[in-house]
Formats: C-alpha cells, sequence, structure tokens
C-alpha cells in the first residue's frame, strides 16, 4: 500500500522514497561511496562529513537533524519534459510557492506510472538533503552542497483549478 498523508487540501501520496531507490540501485551508493574515500579527485564527490552516502550514519545524521534539510511545497502550475532529450515522460515541474514565486523541480518517483500524477493545480511536496561536497567540488560547482532529494509527494486531486 502507498504511503498517503493528508494536508490541509487533500489526501498525498507519497510517490519518492530515496531509500527504495537506493535498495534498487546498489551500484549508486557503492559508487558516490567509493567518490567521497578517492583522496586522489578532490573536485569531485561528496565530503562524507555526514557519513558515507547511503550509509547507516549518513541516515542517522538525516534522522538526527545534523545534516541540513530544504523542503519545498507548492502547487504545479506547468508539468514538461526538460533537458536535450524532448522524448519520453515529464521529467520537471514548476511550482508556485506560497509567495508567488515559480520554481522549476524535478519529478522524482519510484513507481514511473505515478509521473502522470504531476499535473497543473496539484499539490507538491518534496524533501531534499544538503550533503556538503568537498572544499574543490564545491568551488566547482559554487555551492557547497549537493541537493539529494530525500522524499517526494503529490496531491491526489487538483487544490485548484
Amino acid at each position: 500500500m502507498p504511503a498517503i498523508s493528508t494536508v490541509e487540501n487533500g489526501a498525498m501520496k507519497n510517490v519518492y522514497r530515496l531509500e527504495i531507490n537506493l535498495a534498487n540501485d546498489p551500484e549508486h551508493v557503492a559508487l558516490a561511496q567509493a567518490l567521497t574515500l578517492n583522496a586522489a579527485k578532490p573536485q569531485m564527490g561528496l565530503s562524507g562529513r555526514y557519513g558515507l552516502f547511503g550509509s547507516d550514519e549518513w541516515w542517522a545524521s538525516i534522522a538526527a537533524g545534523t545534516m541540513p534539510l530544504e523542503r519545498h511545497s507548492g502547487i504545479i502550475t506547468r508539468a514538461y519534459r526538460s533537458g536535450q532529450d524532448n522524448s519520453g515522460a515529464n521529467n520537471t515541474v514548476d511550482l508556485m510557492a506560497e509567495d508567488g514565486s515559480v520554481h522549476a523541480v524535478g519529478i522524482y518517483v519510484n513507481d514511473a506510472k505515478d509521473v502522470a500524477l504531476f499535473q497543473p493545480g496539484h499539490a507538491v511536496l518534496i524533501t531534499y538533503a544538503l550533503d556538503e561536497l568537498k572544499p574543490q567540488a564545491a568551488i566547482n560547482s559554487g555551492s557547497p552542497h549537493s541537493k539529494v532529494a530525500l522524499e517526494m509527494a503529490v496531491s491526489l486531486e487538483p487544490v485548484w483549478r
């Protein structure tokens, strides 16, 4: 049974959980951890400050609130395919936040059929972990952290039309 929570404007379906994605792709975890541990590549990868990506220590840092989190919510104003290859399902939505600003956000799902839920008028909630990059990688990217999507939920019904 999919996780369902309620919000002020109706039911939300939790369509993405990072731990499910990582359980289905253990090589992703191994590669990220190897890059963190590779001192010969200071310009790439995570610092490991909060534990190796996907490790028990890493998850404990999230649960304890040690690793910073960033949450976004809003109403979908547009769903579309971004990137160089315009074929395939939508992978991005424009979210209008409570303050009226609009931001592009990637679509994350554990089950591809859930992409169909991302329609204009539906609400979205997404939580990111802000994992620290290696110092040289941070200089190269212009940001001290990597935004790692932890969870994403979308309303089952539009909250406005």
